[in-house]
């Protein structure tokens, strides 16, 4: 398709070992999941800001470990075979106070302490923070090692905005790019939602993305600082 188009494809995040990119903010998470199956107990707890790669490792752990995946929504619903021996669960933290989900990660917890399995669940916060309605679960997740992920470095966010401008063929001049830097929220997240804004300005347009234009982008994000 033409870059004269204005229509915005979609380009979906990949979460291969490859295009995981290495930082002191996710050094001890990246740590964790490369020791794998090296862990001390059944369970760890990934834990970050939304945008700091915390889903990107819970996928690359997945394929190591040949774990089943699933979000915590769909914990009660029976999708995940009782004779799994890996399982991830992203955004484990959304099933707190909601008794049938609580009740479905007990058993599941239960079941593959049994059978020597691994559970890795990524989340906002660590789980004593999560307020359960069920003391036997809290009490095991509590004792569950916790890997934190800190705000993306500004060597991190660069990277991750050069790797999305040449997916895109965009071409940021560097005082666009550092003034970017500068103002935008400290998240992978942000850095797609402002390259794609960037990209549809400059198509518009039919022109390079100005100083101009990138303040504007950014103060429709909220981040114009």
């Amino acid at each position: 398709m033409s870059r004269q188009s204005v229509l915005d494809l979609a380009f979906p995040p990949a979460y291969g070992r490859a295009d995981f990119i290495a930082d002191d903010s996710n050094a001890e998470a990246l740590g964790w999941i490369e020791r794998w199956p090296d862990w001390p107990g059944p369970v760890l707890a990934l834990c970050a800001a939304p945008g700091c790669g915390k889903t990107h490792l819970l996928h690359i752990w997945a394929a190591r470990a040949d774990a089943a995946i699933c979000d915590a929504q769909s914990l009660a619903d029976g999708s995940i075979s009782e004779d799994r021996s890996a399982v991830a669960i992203d955004d484990a933290d959304r099933m707190a106070r909601d008794r049938p989900r609580e009740e479905a990660l007990f058993h599941l917890y239960n079941g593959l302490a049994r059978r020597r399995g691994t559970l890795l669940l990524t989340a906002r916060t660590p789980p004593s923070r999560w307020n359960l309605l069920l003391p036997d679960l809290a009490s095991r997740l509590r004792a569950a090692p916790v890997a934190d992920i800190g705000p993306p470095s500004d060597g991190l966010l660069e990277t991750i905005i050069a790797k999305l401008c040449s997916d895109r063929q965009l071409v940021l001049a560097p005082r666009v790019l550092q003034y970017v830097l500068t103002h935008m929220e400290r998240s992978a997240d942000a850095a797609r939602r402002i390259v794609a804004a960037l990209d549809r300005q400059a198509l518009a347009a039919k022109a390079p993305v100005t100083l101009e234009r990138a303040r504007a982008v950014l103060a429709a994000e909220g981040m114009d600082g």
